[in-house]
């Protein structure tokens, strides 16, 4: 019998926390060897056995981080910055083996027997490389992989106070662009891989959740929980991506999601609880300088001033010296919270991951808030040694509930402006008789819904064949979601509509993915071969309903019963997407130094016409060469590892939506003989010989490591072409229709990426590892329309990006005593001066416009430094995007009366200061100039400082692992930018646009991680 298992047999009894042994065993050898040190109890009084021990590499030297758990359990432990660890195994677990591992290193499995304390060292392990990573419908070697696999570093998956996975991604991997334009609480950012191929197509990558797809089932990576997520690959190159056809033709972002493994319950939770606010402020002016502003235009426009303030409301307010901060009105401290609880474990049969998380986020501007609660339950089941079943379920409710203060509006109001009626009510005009700017607090009068669900559910049913077919397993894949909608709005008399207007809208989505999925693997000798057959199919069906209605008696019945208003409108719309795919792949390798990939995809997609044929074919080859594993290279001590990349594939883009290839009319009421008819208009044009985008893509890339792989990483050289660009095309109107798609036109990327970790200070109390990653990208237009011609109208010119700044030159500002009339007539003193380009002494649309700058960036980078001293862990983030060119909107107020407040930061020219790059307030801005500015940046992202709980401390409160920290995001930005953020610059013009009139805001959070074991 196991001896810990016959001491356990309800001989002993706890006392005080420590063991007791029976008379009978008193100091006897056995009473010796069992120690309180040894043995104790958990808080469900389960007896465990505390294993302690260092990790160290070849010198000796501790390894901090690394990984040591129970085999085939969920038990485990990290070591500490000098490599020392703690682990508590159940009593009943028959002969332990510890696996210990850690990158770049080989990990090594030691059985425990009796030992209570077990050191190991670990060899670098730069020849075989056995991490293994995710890839389209399967699983590799990272030194087998000859695509360009780029994984995000767990780190950035916890410990940050995200809503989306993709805030925490944003900077920390190379070729990626991940841009949040507004700060609005559960608003998802853009990303765009290795470049923008389609003009007017999704450019979007392919996101793809424990193997079934998001993207076309309209859910949204808002509806993933970030505690939820184990990995992340992304896919970039023709040979990683061709493997999804059509879907890969922008990158594909790999999720998987936790998975329950054998051994005992564990139990997780995890919290973090902060505040938010503006990462940087652009104040208007307050009574003092607005007065002085007013003063100043109207000594410009040539006008007397009558009143020190321009608007009749403001002058009592004026008179008693009553000022109101709009800012401070509109905005307040943000408050977001995160809870999640999950429970894992399982037997060798049965393994399960259970989850829940609740998120609770109170914007910055007072109304805006998001709510998420999802549920996640993971199973995989081996029903007989050749059967395993599993299934992922999830469910996530989003909710945007509520009216909105206007940020846009709030800028606008004068310190004088009057924020209350007598009775207490909003007054609808602040700066009356001013009407274009309303009160910014109106929107909290309003009623609003704002809700969607998705419900989701996978399984799969994996059977694995033996005997002559050993190595051949059959696998499938099914996926449903449902995804439900509502939203809705009533818009009454307090917010300045005097009829009240109601609107509601619903939407489900319907979509279903079928995947069976053929592989085979096998080794003889020195070779290895694999193979992976796909044929799937995937539907969407989507329908939406809304109506609206005006003229209601009062304001009680909001939207809720839509027949209460004198005027009701309806519309409904519904549409069917389909795809049918086959794919084969085939992965050879010879003695791990020569790597073969071939993959070719077929895909058939219903968005295409009965001209051509609705399928594509989409092949891909790569070769890799492991140089380090050469003979010759053995006795290169310095290289650690070296790896040689070559791929070359075509991908594909249907990059439309449903229906675009038929002619569809819409419908309209005219009368006819005093009657109300329906009739119909012209809608879409179709085109029937509509065919898919392709994308041509080359690729090498370079996997190194040096040093014990103390100095790793990779660099990529990239270039695609995409031709028969999607495009929609001008057409005059006089034909019923203004545009139509074509396959017209053609772009291309250019490249290179950088990844590079080291490890820079190994010895002592003190650990030091940095990151860094570097991208650049060349986007250029090649063609437009077979003419070589550029498309003036759309800012798309050949040989340039596709997103550019086109517009005139800014020289300076007109001063006082300069002479206009030669170059631009009509120009005074205070405007702006333009550079004469073409020399013809004027200032011409035609001959003075030049393209300023493009709206990507040219190069992206991000450095991250992590440093260990005992249990502290702190972890520097620095990103930076460089290269921007943006028209600044914060520029360009309309102030065409001088009535409204604009911010202190920006300026304006008088005589006396003599500016060369702001005009006068007299200045009206005849030509429409944009302010293009340079909106390169360099940031802080995010800082994080995190505390371990050792084993002593541990053991007094019963837990398995506790980790405390402290995070801020956002925390400083070094730019030349004058607005309230480069990188949220599309601040809105328009009152109701409250998507993009939402700063960049700063986060400080606590937060805690707990495991139960």
């Amino acid at each position: 019998m196991n001896l810990k298992r016959l001491l356990f047999c309800g001989a002993l009894l706890p006392v005080s926390g420590m063991l007791a042994l029976p008379t009978a065993y008193a100091g006897s050898p056995l009473h010796a060897a069992v120690r309180p040190s040894v043995f104790s109890t958990d808080r469900f009084d389960v007896q465990v056995l505390t294993i302690t021990g260092q990790v160290t590499d070849e010198k000796g030297e501790g390894l901090p981080g690394a990984s040591v758990s129970l085999k085939g359990s969920t038990i485990g432990a990290n070591t500490d910055a000098q490599g020392n660890y703690t682990l508590r195994i159940p009593d009943g677990t028959a002969n332990p083996v510890l696996v210990i591992s850690y990158i770049g290193y080989a990990a090594q499995e030691v059985a425990v027997g009796n030992q209570t304390v077990v050191n190991v060292q670990l060899k670098a392990d730069a020849k075989s490389l056995n991490e293994v990573v995710v890839v389209g419908y399967g699983t590799q070697k990272r030194s087998d992989i000859t695509g360009a696999v780029a994984s995000v570093p767990k780190a950035r998956l916890s410990q940050l106070p995200v809503t989306n996975v993709l805030q925490a991604v944003q900077g920390a991997v190379a070729g990626v662009n991940i841009s949040q334009s507004s700060s609005v609480p559960g608003t998802a950012p853009s990303t765009i891989i290795r470049g923008q191929n389609s003009i007017n197509a999704n450019s979007g990558p392919y996101v793809v959740v424990d193997g079934i797809p998001l993207s076309k089932t309209g859910g949204s990576l808002n509806d993933i929980n970030p505690n939820d997520i184990e990995s992340i690959e992304i896919l970039k190159d023709a040979s990683a991506v061709a493997i999804y056809g059509t879907n890969g033709a922008n990158g594909v972002i790999l999720i998987t999601t936790k998975r329950g493994t054998t051994g005992k319950p564990t139990i997780r939770y995890s919290n973090y609880a902060g505040v938010e606010n503006f990462a940087h402020i652009l104040r208007p002016r307050n009574g003092e300088e607005y007065v002085q502003k007013y003063k100043d235009y109207m000594t410009q426009t040539g006008q007397k001033l009558v009143n020190p303030v321009p608007n009749f409301e403001e002058l009592s307010n004026y008179n008693a010296g009553i000022t109101t901060d709009w800012i401070k009105e509109a905005t307040q401290t943000g408050v977001l919270q995160d809870h999640n609880l999950s429970i894992s474990g399982g037997t060798s049969n049965v393994r399960y991951f259970i989850s829940g998380e609740y998120l609770d986020q109170k914007g910055v501007i007072k109304g805006y808030q998001y709510k998420r609660a999802s549920f996640r339950s993971n199973l995989d089941v081996n029903v007989t040694d050749f059967l395993t079943v599993g299934t992922s379920l999830f469910i996530a409710n989003n909710n945007r509930d509520g009216g909105r203060a206007n940020l846009l509006n709030a800028t606008a109001m004068s310190p004088y402006g009057q924020e209350y009626n007598a009775n207490g009510t909003y007054k609808i005009y602040p700066m009356f008789p001013e009407q274009l700017y309303t009160n910014p607090m109106l929107g909290l009068t309003t009623d609003r819904v704002d809700r969607n669900t998705n419900l989701n559910g996978n399984g799969y049913a994996e059977v694995k064949f033996s005997g002559a077919l050993e190595g051949l397993k059959f696998r499938l894949n099914a996926g449903y979601s449902y995804i439900p909608a509502r939203t809705g709005s009533y818009v009454g008399r307090s917010a300045n509509d005097l009829l009240g207007t109601a609107n509601t809208f619903f939407s489900e989505t319907n979509s279903f993915t079928l995947e069976n999925i053929l592989t085979y693997t096998r080794d003889w000798g020195k070779h290895h071969f694999d193979f992976t057959g796909l044929y799937s199919a995937q539907q969407r069906k989507y329908a939406t309903a809304s109506g609206s209605a005006t003229g209601f008696v009062n304001d009680e019945l909001s939207f809720y019963n839509l027949g209460a208003g004198a005027t009701q409108s309806s519309n409904s719309f519904a549409d069917r997407y389909g795809l049918n795919s086959q794919m084969g792949r085939v992965n050879y390798s010879y003695d791990s130094r020569y790597l073969f990939t071939l993959t070719a995809r077929r895909d058939g997609s219903s968005v295409f016409g009965a001209n051509t044929t609705k399928y594509g074919l989409f092949p891909s080859a790569a070769l890799g060469w492991n140089i380090s594993n050469e003979a010759f290279m053995k006795n290169a001590t310095v290289v650690s590892n070296l790896k040689l990349r070559l791929s070359y594939g075509k991908s594909g883009n249907e990059a439309i939506s449903v229906y675009r290839t038929i002619t569809t009319n819409n419908t309209g009421r005219s009368p006819f003989n005093g009657v109300s008819t329906i009739g119909a208009l012209a809608g879409n044009l179709g085109n029937a010989n509509l065919q898919w985008e392709t994308t041509l893509s080359r690729n090498i890339g370079l996997d190194f490591g040096f040093l014990n792989n103390r100095i790793n990483g990779s660099l990529e050289l990239y270039k695609n072409n995409t031709k028969g660009l999607l495009l929609l095309r001008s057409l005059p109107i006089i034909t019923g229709y203004s545009s139509v798609f074509d396959n017209l036109g053609e772009t291309s990327n250019t490249g290179i990426e950088l990844t590079l970790n080291t490890r820079n200070v190994t010895k002592g109390d003190l650990k030091w590892e940095s990151g860094v990653v570097f991208a650049s990208n060349r986007n250029r237009i090649i063609d437009l329309y077979g003419d070589q011609k550029d498309d003036l109208g759309n800012r798309w010119f050949i040989g340039q990006p596709i997103s550019v700044v086109y517009d005139y030159k800014l020289a300076g500002v007109w001063q006082v005593g300069e002479d206009a009339s030669s170059q631009d007539p009509g120009s005074v003193a205070g405007d702006l001066k333009f550079a004469d380009l073409n020399g013809d002494k004027k200032i011409t649309p035609d001959g003075d416009r030049m393209i300023l700058g493009q709206t990507a960036p040219k190069w992206t980078g991000g450095l991250t430094n992590t440093f260990h001293y005992k249990n502290f862990h702190l972890n520097v983030f620095i990103q930076t995007v460089q290269g921007i060119t943006r028209n600044n909107a914060d520029l360009t107020y309309a102030d065409e009366t001088g009535k409204r407040n604009t911010p202190i930061d920006v300026g304006y020219w008088t005589a006396e200061n003599k500016s060369n790059t702001r005009p006068s307030l007299a200045f009206k801005n005849p030509r429409g100039y944009g302010y293009a500015s340079d909106a390169s940046f360099t940031r802080i992202k995010d800082v994080t400082l995190s505390y371990v709980f050792g084993a002593k401390v541990l053991d007094k409160l019963r837990l398995g692992n506790a980790t405390i920290y402290v995070s801020g995001r956002n925390l400083y930005t070094f730019t030349n930018w004058i607005g309230w953020d480069p990188e949220a610059v599309q601040q809105s013009r328009g009152v109701g646009d409250w998507a993009n009139n939402y700063p960049l805001t700063r986060s400080f959070v606590m937060g805690l991680n707990l495991s139960l074991r």
